[in-house]
């Protein structure tokens, strides 16, 4: 399945469903960020992914991180909560979401990076490179939002 990330734009197809999501910031000793690159938009990001039944949003995190690059953490923190509505994403069969995410701060604990269905590169990478990767608005806010360590939690 692909995908089109709307953000503000007036032009963007109108939600018709919401999900809750889940990302995880994590840093290696370095100080590097874990990123992968999405098959399903070819962006770079930080892991997540939808929650999925009866599990928690830590959880849900957890299983995200290990899914998509093949590392385990442990969640420590909540970075930030984002709903914007003119975030949009749009799939190829019609359905439009709503963005509603959660974005967790987690260390590392174990594991070897690898791909999965879901994402075409796994990588550490210094905050510096950030600035060369192909990384979509909404990504880049809570990627700040981690990178300044916020006394509280983002919200809108």
């Amino acid at each position: 399945m692909t995908r089109v990330d709307y953000y503000n734009n007036p032009g963007a197809p109108k939600a018709n469903s919401i999900a809750v999501a889940v990302s995880a910031y994590i840093q290696d000793d370095e100080g590097r960020i874990l990123m992968i690159r999405r098959t399903d938009n070819d962006l770079y990001s930080i892991p997540g992914g939808q929650l999925e039944v009866g599990e928690t949003l830590a959880q849900a995190a957890v299983r995200e991180v290990r899914e998509e690059t093949g590392v385990e953490c442990e969640i420590t923190g909540v970075i930030g909560l984002y709903s914007n509505p003119g975030h949009v994403i749009a799939y190829d069969d019609g359905e439009v979401r709503q963005e509603f995410s959660i974005c967790f701060r987690a260390n590392a604990t174990a594991g070897d990076l690898r791909t999965s269905s879901e994402s075409k590169e796994v990588f550490w990478v210094a905050p510096s490179g950030l600035a060369n990767l192909n990384i979509h608005q909404s990504i880049r806010l809570r990627l700040q939002h981690a990178m300044d360590n916020r006394s509280a939690v983002y919200f809108t």
